[in-house]
């Protein structure tokens, strides 16, 4: 008598971006069939530079495009805090070969669109996994077989689970986590820029993710793209509450919040002659990220504010906790579900609150700073390596909410 085939498990996955794809090639891995739905007219990630620590490698070997994404990556010599109003260094974090050993990875810096093209790229290839642009998804409900979703163009997109990877306006968040679940805009205003890298003062061309910090206001540079570029970003306090993302941004404005800053870290501020405007904001942690066999991942479960570099990391840890809790449910996505939201919750919401202190720690003014610039002072390499070990994780650190790689 002939064997019955079982259908592959159907997931719809909302959101191209980096977590959205991670998922699907998580999920993919795993047998699972996925359409993932991407609103623009093409796959893409906007923005700049952005920084991936061990557990970002960690999670991209478990996916498969560790080797991919490490082609792709600058590598660093050291993480390096700088007072801006003395000028004086003030944290040295080397991320050599120590810093390899101790975590089992290495510390980089990438492009966004690179780190985003590796996973398109596995995306592509793998025949289990379909994108579609141009479907900007609008809502998720539950079905009595699974789930599906509406999309602006008219179109309903059935599967047995649904995951929310639509960034920080989600709209599959808003039925599971209720009406009281503003966005918290507390004035924290990025300017983005990328300098090529005859424009980048030869004095400040550091082989560094170097961050200085002022009073309400801190910029950070570092290399990108084989040393072809620097990312420049520098992020400022207003009393002013808006809204926005990649708008176009005033350089006046961003040169008037940072007059206080040393010349020689201020210069580099004059020199891009078009900024890129992001208004940043996270908001409070919600007990659940699921409701039947819908689920968020990444910036639509717990956006963040920059200050840890570990939003992208973040998402692609989840991606990672997902799947491996879909395989050991044997396809059940209700049972994944719990098991990834149980996992994750802890892990995600420490880096979404510690992330709000580490704005006051870069922001530190009066005694504060004076505070902040001995502690720091003082720390060795190996303190640093102790006190990052929760966030970036050995080779075999338990309780991560993200298993080894298979």
């Amino acid at each position: 008598m002939p064997s019955i085939q079982k259908t592959a498990p159907r997931a719809i996955v909302a959101g191209g971006g980096i977590g959205g794809l991670a998922a699907a090639l998580g999920l993919a891995q795993k047998g699972c069939q996925v359409t993932v739905l991407e609103q623009a007219p093409q796959f893409g990630e906007i923005g700049a530079g952005v920084q991936i620590g061990p557990n970002a490698f960690h999670a991209m070997d478990w996916l498969g495009i560790g080797d991919a994404g490490r082609a792709r990556a600058v590598y660093i010599d050291a993480l390096i805090m700088m007072d801006g109003i003395s000028g004086e260094q003030i944290f040295h974090g080397p991320v050599g070969e120590d810093f390899r050993k101790f975590f089992g990875n290495p510390y980089a810096v990438i492009h966004r669109a690179d780190l985003h093209g590796a996973f398109l790229d596995a995306c592509r290839a793998h025949p289990a996994i379909t994108l579609m642009n141009n479907e900007r998804v609008l809502g998720a409900e539950n079905t009595s077989s699974g789930a599906k979703v509406r999309t602006g163009s008219g179109n309903t997109y059935e599967a047995d689970a649904v995951i929310g990877a639509d960034g920080i306006y989600s709209k599959i968040r808003l039925p599971i986590a209720g009406a009281n679940d503003a966005m918290r805009l507390s004035g924290h205003v990025a300017y983005r820029a990328v300098l090529p890298i005859d424009d980048m003062p030869e004095d400040l061309r550091w082989n560094a993710a170097t961050l200085w910090g002022g009073p309400k206001c801190h910029m950070v540079h570092y290399p990108l793209q084989g040393w072809r570029s620097f990312n420049l970003v520098a992020t400022f306090v207003t009393d002013i509450e808006n809204v926005g993302s990649n708008e176009p941004g005033s350089r006046e404005e961003v040169l008037s919040r940072f007059a206080q800053i040393v010349p020689r870290a201020r210069k580099l501020l004059e020199i891009p002659q078009t900024w890129r405007r992001w208004v940043l904001g996270d908001r409070d942690p919600i007990p659940n990220w699921i409701d039947g066999r819908i689920a968020l991942l990444g910036d639509a479960a717990h956006p963040t504010y920059q200050y840890f570099a570990q939003g992208a990391c973040m998402a692609m840890e989840d991606a990672v906790c997902l799947a491996d809790a879909f395989a050991r449910a044997g396809g059940d996505f209700q049972a994944a579900f719990k098991t990834y939201e149980a996992e994750r919750i802890p892990r995600a919401y420490r880096v979404v609150l510690g992330s709000r202190e580490l704005g006051r720690v870069y922001h530190a003014e009066g005694v504060e700073r004076l505070v902040r610039n001995a502690w720091l002072k003082a720390k060795t390499p190996a303190e640093f390596y102790a006190s990052m070990k929760w966030l970036y994780g050995g080779t075999g650190l338990s309780g991560s909410g993200m298993p080894k790689a298979a």
